[in-house]
């Protein structure tokens, strides 16, 4: 990067390492005489220096400054790690503090996290000056670190602290000078989203490149008096800066009312020396405490639940509507740092900012209160709406292919400008001013001003009709990426399968084996039990409204029983009483009451509550969770021996199972010093609860789609294996008889390595209710397809110690389960390593970090948490995958289509003008004019409104602007075209009837018909003949030539099939093309002397008009037969390439090709262990990482 800074220590850092917005941040010191030589070069170029140093912020950096260490730093310049490598400059910031707000710990040492919290000011304090310097990157801050030496993220609380350490300062609070100086470290609590005035979106808009050149091409045409051309695009550009202006302006507005209210709601604040208080909520700062009064209150920040309990809507966040509980950090956790345990372990205290408290309950302390965790964009919320401002570029080869064809055009235009000013230098008849002008025309030629518009058209088309559909984008360009999708995740509940589910049966353990299952059905009750207690208890749902609400399954359970939810006023206000319904048969128990919940944790993959039946004082312990895990937490005596095969049994048939469990654990007593660990152990096992989750009726014939269109589809869940794969057989995401091989890895233990198992399954028959019943089927061991399933635990695994083979496993791993949300982002991000173009579909909280890392992520949620997802739609399948499929694909092919149509009208008209400037002519203003916006202009904004075909094509477009047969048909047609203007411009003057400098040797004007037909000359007129300016017969053959084959290629490229509809199913272009013909046969035929004159035009024979004619259709056929007998010719490059032994580069394609020269590849049984003499090579994969292709 720039001048070499190697030798410089501590020039550079990293910072959010490993995240998305991973950057590189260089230190450089401001030099007042390279400044001076910038402004000096910047006058001497009319500002031309300015704009470049402000396009290229790294130039900027590297011109003014000098290398430097950063703790000297005054100028910081950022770099992304990604494959974009975008530079932004960032000036170091000093703050100052005031000295009497900088008091240590403010008197009260003794607060652990103040003092925790002085500790890190200790460590960024500049003494005596009391300040500290940083950098905003993104609306985060930076502040330096003395100790350390790097820029650190400035977020909140300390995580080191302990559960203890965050309860000692529950009493007191913080003191209006401790808050005064967090506020000026961390920042003000707001997510402020700027609505930027009009005046400076305009500014920024016009200092895009695209606009400073139309702004350069208007001053040269005024110049040259094409004053109509010019003040047309000066027309169309306003109309363009208003739209682009109005939609930025537009979203801003959007975003803002998003966080509006997040900045001015009233907290009743803990103040020291002064008690609750209110304030506004965008003064919290990290370590104040305060409360949380009640429902439809919305978290105005991170905080951390100090006591009494909560339940709150994270649909924000998550994009599940299921209400959360919330419970306080217990001061019992233990001496280490409170974020232990993984993530789903310490959520369960943290209330996020933007939820929404549903309800609140409280303990002995009286009111529920919260510790402020972290503030501004560093919360949940903050982090969604930095996503949303900052998204992700997209890697597109379109845009960069499209970026060095303007860099080709361009240099095509400075030949140009070489040949023009020889030409007319040579002439010397004008002036260096005329020269000049004529010369920098010719770039305004070549590079037209409109080809990044005319891209970007068929994007917004089929952005337009993707809303309709109900597909909705954040982030338009992303459309022509889903042209290129060839592998999609899906989830599997909610997106594959139905939302609900239904119970099928109880499975209950009897004797050490299994009783015959109890099957739900209308009338037919369950009878009192352990098992039935565990259903009625053993659920985190609440009353809202008076009805339950809360995860679609345990709803089924508890509906099941006919009971009721009944808050207890009596045995306190943390406590639930569960109580028979109207409709519940006899119980001998008036009601069972939970006195605590142990909620699910995803990590743990369990749930626990603590009973007690009324007028009884046993304290009971009932469980639920993956079976696999319940049964591992009961003792082995009740666990019986044909479990493994029992769960199989129903989860092989796309069954979703739950194990029950519970345990005695005497008379009820004091319940806070109860562990979780300890109750949930030495359990005894109750049974298996089966449920129903149906596939929805679009899942099938979508993926069969995807399938015949030769588009892999992956299932990526947090569901059980057994069941994904059953799901994946009846979707046919795995064909029948294919073979299914399950990879399953351990870590390493002691001295045993890290091993990988491989197992061939077999698949049972469906709906059998014994073991005995159920057929097993065996596969074809020997067939050639094969897919890979595995656990998450087996992902992580195989990502720590066997990553070279990974890629093998993903190109044909099929489905993953038990999959974390980290999980799933990461597997987006393998595929993607691969240079598969990834699509993500899912619909609720594990989905969205996946959503964000893909290519194309489709959100089948609407909640504010969506809004990260580059696509949100309204139809609830997965219908909508294959429709943006055929709309990106239109809107690829749509753009190609108008790369090449601007092409070779740019160069037609290019060619037509350096012809014309060897006799020392042009094109005239309103030829030039008609060109460009009855033809040109109109045809960009109609060609692009073909509908996408409604059929998935069994292969994708071109990936590249620059592949072969793009560029050859491009070539091929610039030269046809220059064939046919030269020939045109020869043969004229071949013409018995052609005098060069007299226009009227043809025909007179007056008698244009009468002299038209035998080609002599009327002598006897007596008109008079004014200036010829533009005219001449080389001028109207060559016009009128460029004229018509812009229409002609304009058909020629609009090819239909099989990405879009058929060419006359885009009615307002045909009409176009018609209309257009007819006013330039108008042009050719008709005798119109004012007309002519007006267009600057001459009077031919009738035969050279015949013979113009003659040469367009001959032109327009050529033309025809190179697009579809040469350009669309798939058998012709397929035999081409074959002859070439030219292969696709793509790191997934190498790969299949050396897969398929390895005999023993799939291992179908067996274990291998990491660092053994088998070792998995994978040198197409590595040769690729290492070139970086």
């Amino acid at each position: 990067m720039g001048p070499k800074t190697d030798y410089i220590d501590g020039h550079r850092q990293l910072i959010n390492t490993g995240e998305e917005n991973e950057m590189e941040v260089f230190g450089y010191k401001t030099q007042s005489c390279r400044q001076a030589l910038c402004i000096v070069g910047g006058l001497l170029t009319c500002g031309f220096l300015f704009l470049l140093l402000h396009w290229k912020p790294e130039w900027n950096v590297w011109t003014n400054c000098t290398p430097c260490c950063l703790e000297q730093a005054d100028v910081v310049l950022l770099r992304t790690t990604d494959d974009f490598q975008s530079y932004r400059r960032k000036a170091v910031l000093w703050v100052s503090l005031a000295a009497g707000s900088c008091d240590g710990s403010g008197g009260h040492p003794e607060a652990p996290i103040l003092s925790a919290q002085m500790h890190l000011l200790k460590k960024n304090i500049v003494t005596p000056e009391l300040k500290f310097r940083f950098i905003q990157v993104q609306r985060v801050k930076y502040i330096w670190d003395l100790t350390g030496k790097q820029f650190v993220k400035v977020q909140g609380l300390d995580d080191s602290l302990s559960s203890r350490d965050i309860h000692s300062l529950s009493g007191d609070g913080l003191s209006k000078e401790e808050q005064e100086v967090r506020r000026v470290i961390v920042g003000p609590n707001t997510i402020h989203i700027d609505i930027p005035p009009i005046w400076k979106l305009l500014f920024k808009e016009v200092l895009n490149p695209f606009y400073v050149f139309q702004v350069f091409s208007v001053i040269l045409w005024f110049t040259e008096q094409y004053i109509e051309y010019a003040i047309t695009i000066v027309i169309m550009s306003v109309i363009s800066l208003a739209l682009s202006v109005y939609h930025v302006r537009q979203q801003s507005l959007k975003l803002h009312s998003l966080v509006a209210y997040h900045n001015n709601t009233l907290i009743t604040v803990c103040r020291k020396d002064e008690g609750w208080k209110e304030v506004l909520s965008s003064q919290l700062v990290p370590g104040d405490i305060f409360q949380i009064t009640g429902s439809k209150q919305s978290v105005p920040c991170d905080a951390i639940l100090l006591s009494g309990g909560c339940v709150v809507n994270e649909s924000m966040l998550t994009g599940e509507s299921i209400p959360v509980v919330k419970l306080a950090l217990s001061q019992l956790e233990g001496p280490g740092p409170w974020m232990t345990g993984g993530s789903d372990s310490f959520k369960r205290h943290i209330l996020f900012c933007g939820t929404q408290v549903i309800q609140t309950r409280t303990d002995g302390q009286g009111v529920v209160r919260a510790v402020v965790l972290r503030t501004g964009f560093n919360t949940a919320k903050g982090q969604l709406v930095r996503s949303i401002m900052y998204p992700k570029p997209t890697n597109f080869k379109l845009y960069r292919d499209a970026s060095r064809f303007l860099v080709f055009l361009i240099t095509t235009a400075l030949l140009g400008v070489v040949y023009s000013v020889c030409v007319w230098s040579l002439n010397g008849q004008e002036s260096a001013g005329q020269v000049i002008s004529k010369a920098l025309d010719v770039i305004t030629i070549a590079v037209p001003p409109a080809l990044p518009a005319a891209l970007t058209v068929g994007i917004l088309y089929a952005q337009r009709r993707l809303s309709r559909s109900g597909v909705f984008c954040i982030s338009p360009q992303r459309i022509n990426m889903c042209g290129q999708m060839n592998l999609v995740c899906f989830d599997k509940t909610g997106t594959l399968t139905e939302d609900g589910l239904d119970l099928w049966g109880l499975s209950l353990a009897k004797d050490s084996s299994f009783a015959p299952v109890f099957q739900f059905s209308p009338g037919v009750v369950l009878p009192w039990g352990p098992s039935f207690v565990a259903m009625v208890t053993c659920h985190s749902l609440i009353l809202i409204d008076g009805v339950p609400q809360g995860d679609p399954l345990e709803l089924k359970m508890f509906e099941a029983t006919a009971w009721v939810v009944d808050e207890d006023a009596e045995k306190g206000t943390q406590s639930v009483l569960m109580k028979p319904g109207p409709q519940a048969s006899k119980a001998p128990v008036a009601g069972v009451l939970v006195l605590q919940q142990f909620p699910f944790s995803s990590g743990l993959q369990r749930m626990s509550v603590l009973t007690l039946e009324l007028g009884s004082d046993e304290l009971v312990v009932y469980l639920k969770g993956a079976p696999e895990k319940v049964a591992s937490l009961c003792r082995p005596e009740t666990v019986p021996a044909s479990f493994p095969a029992h769960l199989s049994l129903y989860t092989q048939q796309g069954f979703r199972v739950i194990g029950m469990a519970y345990r005695s654990l005497g008379l009820a007593g004091d319940l806070s010093s109860i562990s979780r660990e300890a109750v949930e152990s030495e359990l005894t096992f109750l049974g298996l609860l089966i449920l129903e989750n149906r596939l929805k009726p679009e899942t099938r014939p979508v993926l069969q789609e995807l399938s015949s269109a030769h588009i892999r589809s992956v299932m990526v869940t947090g569901d059980n294996l057994e069941t994904a794969v059953t799901v994946a057989n009846d979707s046919e995401m795995v064909p029948k008889h294919s073979r299914v091989i399950q990879v399953e890895a351990a870590p390493p233990s002691g001295s045993n390595p890290a091993s990988v198992t491989w197992r061939l399954l077999v698949e049972p028959k469906h709906n059998c209710s014994t073991i005995d019943s159920c057929v097993i089927t065996e596969l074809d061991q020997n067939s050639s397809d094969y897919h890979f399933v595995m656990t998450g635990k087996t992902y992580e695994v195989i990502l720590r110690h066997f990553h070279s083979l990974l890629p093998k496993l993903l190109l044909n791993g099929t489905v993953f389960a038990r999959m974390s949300p980290g999980q799933k982002t990461s597997l987006v991000e393998e595929f993607q390593r691969l240079e598969f173009v990834v699509g993500m579909c899912g619909d609720g909280a594990n989905d969205c970090g996946a959503l964000k890392m893909a290519h194309a992520g489709i959100s089948l949620s609407e909640q504010d948490a969506s809004v990260a997802s580059p696509f949100t739609s309204k139809i609830g399948s997965i219908e909508c995958v294959p429709l943006l499929i055929r709309e990106g694909r239109a809107a690829l092919v749509t753009s190609y289509c108008m790369f090449k149509y601007m092409a070779l009208y740019s160069m037609s008209q290019y060619l037509g003008v350096l012809l014309l400037y060897w006799q020392l002519n042009s094109f005239g203003n309103y030829q030039f004019l008609f060109e460009d916006l009855a033809i040109n202009t109109v045809i960009g904004f109609t060609m692009n409104l073909n509908h996408a075909h409604p059929k998935l094509a069994p292969r994708c477009p071109p990936a590249k602007l620059m592949s072969p047969p793009m560029l050859l048909s491009v070539v091929l047609n610039i030269m046809l075209s220059l064939a046919l203007q030269i020939v045109g411009f020869l043969v004229v003057q071949q013409q018995a009837w052609y005098l060069p400098n007299d226009i009227y040797s043809a025909c007179a004007p007056g008698n244009a018909s009468s002299s038209a037909g035998n080609g002599t000359h009327n002598s006897t007129l007596s008109v008079p003949k004014p200036e010829p300016g533009f005219k001449s017969y080389e001028n109207t053959t060559v016009w009128l030539l460029s004229l018509f084959s812009c229409i002609m290629v304009a058909f020629v490229f609009s090819r239909g099939k099989p990405f879009r509809k058929a060419i006359y199913t885009n009615y307002l272009f045909v009409l176009v093309l018609l209309s257009q013909l007819a006013v330039c046969l108008v042009f050719l035929f008709a005798d119109v002397p004012g007309l002519y004159q007006f267009m600057d035009l001459v009077c031919t024979p009738t035969a050279w008009r015949l013979y113009i004619l003659v040469m367009l259709v001959v032109y327009f056929v050529v033309a025809l037969a190179i697009e579809e007998f040469i350009i669309e010719n798939r058998a012709l490059w397929w035999w081409l390439r074959r002859c070439a032994g030219v292969q696709s580069q793509s790191c997934y394609r190498k790969l299949q090709r050396a897969l398929e020269k390895e005999a023993d590849w799939p291992p179908i049984s067996g274990t291998q262990y990491a660092g053994s003499s088998m070792a998995f090579d994978n040198t197409a994969f590595e040769e690729h990482m290492e070139t970086g292709q």
